[in-house]
């Protein structure tokens, strides 16, 4: 597959393909399929993050207790996964040196 440039913002949870198009964190070449997995990801992360606003109401949940937040921890645990297969030798070095990178589950 051909792949592309794209310039990833993780807090905005989307992608450029010119980096003035809005403010980004991290420059990928990229194909199309992986593209669709990080969509894939940021829906699910969505869909999560609605059911914990609804847990926030539930004062009796603990926040450690609350298996959603580990859900949404994993799949950001993902995206940086994707974002080191995909990024440039200086956004591994950083994914690299992430607290949970190396951390055996």
């Amino acid at each position: 597959m051909e792949r592309q440039r794209i310039y990833f913002s993780l807090a905005n949870r989307t992608f450029y393909t010119n980096p003035y198009a809005g403010p980004w964190n991290f420059e990928l070449n990229i194909d199309r399929q992986a593209l669709n997995v990080f969509e894939k990801i940021f829906q699910q992360m969505q869909l999560l993050e609605i059911s914990n606003a609804w847990r926030a109401q539930l004062p009796y949940i603990q926040y450690h207790l609350d298996k959603e937040n580990d859900e949404i921890d994993r799949r950001l645990m993902k995206i940086y996964a994707l974002v080191h297969e995909y990024g440039d030798d200086d956004t591994k070095a950083f994914v690299e040196q992430l607290p949970y990178f190396n951390k055996r589950v």
